[in-house]
């Protein structure tokens, strides 16, 4: 348990995937009752009798004090924060099914998004659409948790140190303080900016290793996409306000290393399969889950045109998800590029 916290007050999850309901479990262990919001009634179902999100997590006991509901305006009522665990490409459309229900939430709850991505039309991020949807008195209160963090791993737990901002420090150290404990150690980061970028923009660059592998290129080149993509992610991130330093720590070379290299991840997975010639609408169809980085491919490549910045191996996977790039053509491209020298671009 997280020391120094007193047990009280209700917690709202918003998504019942494998990192909602993994994140409503780290808060019911904390000691808080915890209502999940889930979209199908089978998978309230399943942890409503059984115990159990077979669909999204598999294997893991979530405790009684996780209540599952599939009425939205439920897991509302009277938090000490609610938590957004959603796919990005839904995100603001929950928001506005949440509007109407502002009422019913407690003042001074928090608001902490878990989702990475970019919004493809506004190329927002999460905060940035909550901050834009929700009236002004809520935004000291909105903030953002990431870092390197795969759900099984987190369920099963094993020790795993995240990032989280908000838009105070008293409102950063309140969530820090409800989330933290023996296997779950929780930094605050004031850059919600970065934290924000790091999370999102590195899912395309783990799409891009995981196309290198599957076309066989080796450590080298996946070491080379690594550092690289560093580059590009703290590029764009530090154009849109983030400090560099935070793409140096957890929500930043943390995760991006973690989505690069483990077979856990989605989105290697998903670049894998590309690598190897697959189809990517045949890789998606059969996916349960959503691999954030191919929606978030579009609002980089976007992001780096309107804000004129060369980046390159975002860009070279923007063909390949959307222009029928060759990836052996993509590699070469991107190796016969101008040469410079290594910060120049930075």
């Amino acid at each position: 348990m997280a020391a120094g916290v007193r047990k009280k007050g209700a917690v709202g999850v918003i998504g019942a995937g494998s990192w909602g309901t993994t994140l409503a479990r780290v808060l019911a262990g904390n000691g808080f009752p915890v209502q999940l919001w889930c979209f199908e009634e089978e998978t309230a179902g399943q942890i409503r009798v059984d115990r159990e999100n077979r669909n999204y997590l598999p294997g893991v006991r979530l405790p009684a004090t996780i209540e599952p509901v599939t009425v939205l305006s439920k897991a509302l009522q009277q938090k000490e924060l609610l938590l957004l665990a959603v796919p990005s490409h839904v995100f603001r459309d929950i928001l506005n099914q949440i509007l109407p229900h502002l009422s019913r939430i407690k003042k001074g709850c928090l608001w902490i998004s878990a989702t990475k991505g970019i919004e493809n039309d506004s190329l927002l991020t999460m905060t940035g659409i909550l901050r834009e949807t929700l009236e002004a008195v809520y935004h000291p209160y909105i903030g953002a948790l990431s870092g390197p963090s795969f759900a099984k791993e987190v369920a099963r737990e094993l020790p795993t140190a995240v990032a989280l901002g908000a838009g105070t420090l008293e409102a950063a150290e309140r969530a820090q303080k409800m989330f933290a404990n023996s296997y779950f150690r929780v930094y605050t980061n004031p850059d919600l900016a970065g934290i924000e970028l790091g999370g999102a923009l590195k899912n395309v660059i783990a799409l891009a290793a995981g196309i290198s592998d599957g076309l066989g290129l080796g450590h080298n080149s996946r070491a080379a996409l690594i550092t690289r993509g560093l580059a590009e992610i703290s590029r764009l991130g530090v154009k849109l306000g983030a400090r560099p330093a935070t793409f140096f720590g957890l929500a930043g070379i943390g995760d991006l290393v973690l989505t690069c290299t483990g077979d856990l991840s989605r989105n290697r997975t998903v670049g894998l399969r590309l690598g190897k010639g697959e189809k990517l609408n045949e890789i998606l169809s059969a996916l349960k889950t959503v691999a954030e980085g191919v929606k978030t491919t579009r609002a980089a490549y976007q992001l780096a045109l309107r804000e004129q910045l060369e980046m390159p191996i975002i860009t070279q996977v923007y063909g390949l998800l959307y222009e029928n790039q060759n990836p052996r053509r993509a590699v070469r491209d991107l190796m016969t590029r101008d040469l410079k020298a290594e910060n120049a671009e930075i």
